[in-house]
Formats: C-alpha cells, structure tokens, sequence
C-alpha cells in the first residue's frame, strides 16, 4: 500500500491529529486504534518523518516543532514522586511526553514515602528555581490540615498526583489522579457479569490506592447484591520472604471453603504469585478460580495472562502537566481548583474466564 492511498492518508491523519491533541503517539496505541499492525504504524511514521511532518521517537513520535533540547523549554517543572519504580515512572514517562508541546523541562525527586524528604525535595525544587510542582504527597500518618498548611506555603504552583482530596482544607487545591473506586467496580461487574455471585477481595494495604479500592468493591458489591466473600490484606512480598507464600495460601483457603469462585488481587505482582500457587495445588484458573488483577504491569506476563485494571498512567502525567503549566501561565488570576479524575479500563485476558 503506497502513502497516497485512502487508508494511508487515513491512518496519517489520525496520527498527526494526535500529535496536535496530546503532543505525541504511541505506535503500539494507534496501531490498536486504527486496526493495524505496529509495524505499519511505525512505516507510516517514518513516511510523516522523511515529509518533515513528525519526529519519531522510541515507541512512537512527538510533534516535529517540539524543543528539541530542554534548554530551549519555557518553564521547569519539579516533579516529586515516592518511588521511581512500579506505579509512578508511567505516569512521569506521560508527563515527558507532554512536555516537548508545552515547552516544558521535567526535574524529577523522589521522596521514598517519608513526609519529611518530600518536602525537603519540594524546597530544593524551588531553590533551583521550578515555576510549578507535581507531587504524589505522603498520606500514611499524616493529617490533611498539616499538608494543606504546607502546601499553602509552597511559593509555586502546586497539583496534587495520585491523591483523593476530602478535606475541605485540601478543597482549595488542583489535582490529577486515577479514579481507583471506579476501577475496583469494573473489576466486580466484569466477574458478576460472568455469573459469580461472590467475588473476594485481596490487596497490598500498605499503599493510598487499597482504601480507593475497597470502596469501590463495597459499594459494587452492595450494588449488585453479591454474596460475603473473603477479604484479606497481603504484605508486599518482593523482598524474599515467605510472608507473601502464606497469606496467599491462606487466601485461596478462605476462598475455597466460602465458596468463592472468582477475586480481586491488588496488585498484579500479587496475583501473578497466587496463580502459581493456585497451580502448585493442582487449582486451574479460571476454571476454578477466576482472576482479575488490579494494576496492570506485568499482568500480561503471568503464568495465565491476568485479566487486569489498567490506570491511565500515561494520560493522567500529561494531564498533570498540563494543570500545572495553566496555572503557571494564570499566576496571579484566580480561578477554580481544578480536580481530575480519569477512569480506568479493564483490559481483558484469560484470567477471568472471559471468553
């Protein structure tokens, strides 16, 4: 097929259409999108590249305008995360994306979970002279007055990541995050869709996602009249230990003796690991115990590809930017706080038995 027929221009159109909406494409996402293989995707965009209409990247393109280095970026961003692994680097991947459009340069901190550190990074940030701060703030014994009282302080402008803000002393600030309680319902109605009339419950408590999740599995639970079923909180379980093996095992027990036949497993690491254990006692999922895993890292890679909730990583970091530069350009208007919430996907396997 040469560039000049109907479906090439067709398939150009939508990729520079994306460019100019969101400031860059995935060739793996438009290939999904236009019903294509990657490999044409990437022939188209090396067509759009040599007629000087893109600049490929890895995975993908940007705009051919983009900056082509961070000196030429018109504000610096600190971006303060907990951790450069698992959840976070996507989201901070969606905002580097975002960023050549914008004209923006990304200065990333972590923060390891520690209240303390995240705000000594935030006033090293602003000591390097950023104009905006994104930060995936430290809840776990923190009390909301004393974080609005310190974000009030930061003398940029601040947008809250990953974060649910309920305190009204939290009202008066923007964010951007994953609506986790919707995903969890997505996860539940897909497994009562597939006639379970009981789903239990498994996740990693130690995180700020697990609370969001277990709302949305009571209320989809209450919803849709599902009977009792375990719930259980798991350890992180990546150290070696054999505390993970345990209370996985236990799990599957509770599961087994109640009658539940399908579950919910934040996160995919965990579920991954109660598959092989599931195995190892000669139980077959999902024909004995269907699976839908939250998060969506490795999930495709599991012994049995795991059904599993996707955030919008990518998207909610472009997003994020976006907030944060707005407010930047505003600086002294006054406008409304703004707070984001994008919906998850479930991204179907065999896990859950779907067919």
């Amino acid at each position: 097929m040469t560039a000049s027929s109907p479906l090439a221009r067709e398939r150009h159109e939508h990729l520079l259409r994306e460019i100019d909406l969101h400031g860059a494409v995935s060739a793996a996402r438009a290939a999904a999108a236009l019903g294509v293989s990657q490999v044409t995707v990437r022939r188209d965009i090396v067509e759009l590249e040599q007629a000087g209409r893109l600049v490929r990247v890895h995975g993908g393109a940007i705009a051919s305008s983009a900056p082509p280095s961070p000196q030429s970026a018109r504000s610096r961003i600190g971006v303060v995360v907990p951790s450069s692994v698992s959840h976070f680097p996507p989201i901070v991947r969606g905002m580097d994306a975002a960023s050549h459009t914008l004209r923006a340069r990304i200065v990333l901190a972590t923060s390891q979970y520690r209240a303390d550190l995240e705000q000594r990074q935030v006033e090293r940030l602003v000591a390097l002279g950023v104009d905006g701060i994104i930060v995936a703030p430290t809840l776990r014994g923190r009390a909301e007055t004393d974080l609005a009282e310190w974000a009030a302080g930061v003398p940029v402008p601040l947008v809250f990541l990953e974060r649910r803000l309920e305190s009204t002393a939290l009202a008066a600030f923007d964010c951007a995050r994953s609506d986790h309680e919707r995903g969890a319902v997505l996860a539940i109605e897909h497994l009562a869709d597939l006639g379970h009339s009981a789903v239990a419950l498994a996740m990693f408590d130690r995180t700020p996602t697990a609370p969001l999740i277990r709302e949305g599995y009571d209320r989809a639970a209450a919803r849709l009249g599902l009977a009792p079923a375990p719930i259980a909180s798991l350890p992180k379980g990546d150290d070696g230990s054999s505390e993970l093996d345990t209370a996985l095992t236990a799990f599957l027990e509770q599961c087994l003796s109640a009658g539940a036949r399908a579950a919910l497993v934040h996160t995919d690491l965990h579920a991954t690991r109660l598959v092989e254990i599931a195995a190892d006692r000669g139980i077959r999922v999902p024909d004995d115990l269907a699976l839908v895993a939250y998060d969506d890292d490795l999930a495709g890679l599991a012994m049995v590809p795991l059904t599993a909730v996707t955030a919008p990583r990518h998207d909610l970091g472009r997003q994020a930017l976006r907030i944060v530069m707005e407010r930047v350009a505003e600086r002294e208007e006054r406008a409304a706080p703004r707070q984001l919430a994008l919906l998850p996907e479930l991204t179907v396997r065999r896990s859950s038995g779907s067919r």
